[in-house]
């Protein structure tokens, strides 16, 4: 296969795999689809090692929500319903949206700057314990790579303002 073909392929199910996380369910339009490359285990792992959340300024979005462990941006899906215990984002939607999650016992810690609630919600599809900020579920975005990275925000995406 060449690396034309195998480029076009790829692009191909990023868009399908994005499709599912739009708002209607139809595909994105090609400038609202993220070009998605695998999350780095090192960067934006699921799993936080730490439990913090904490209130960082990242880029033009001003003060943000990330994770203490890691000092990823984090992001709400506007799909997910306040205080349900259910997170909207499953399967592909997963893979470019990770949860924020904390080890089973585990309690979030606001850190500096977090004016809200921190809570968690148990994953139907895993079982893990997915981080909540004011009743909605958090996700880090797989395309940030390092610390002040935000380059999750799309349709029903946003950053998370403390």
């Amino acid at each position: 296969m060449s690396s034309r073909t195998l480029t076009l392929a790829t692009l191909v199910l990023a868009a399908t795999a994005l499709a599912g996380c739009s708002a209607t369910g139809a595909s994105p339009s090609v400038a609202a689809t993220p070009t998605v490359a695998p999350p780095s285990a090192s960067v934006a792992p699921s799993a936080a090692a730490g439990s913090t959340v904490e209130a960082e300024s990242v880029g033009s979005l001003g003060t943000v929500l990330v994770a203490g462990s890691n000092g990823m941006t984090v992001y709400i899906f506007t799909k997910d319903v306040k205080d349900s215990g259910e997170s909207a984002c499953t399967g592909e939607c997963l893979t470019n949206w990770p949860a924020l999650t904390v080890a089973a016992g585990a309690t979030p810690t606001a850190g500096t700057g977090v004016t809200g609630t921190l809570g968690t919600i148990t994953r139907t599809d895993d079982g893990s314990l997915q981080v909540t900020y004011n009743g909605l579920p958090l996700y880090f975005f797989a395309n940030d790579k390092a610390p002040g990275d935000a380059n999750g925000v799309y349709e029903n995406w946003e950053a998370v303002k403390p």
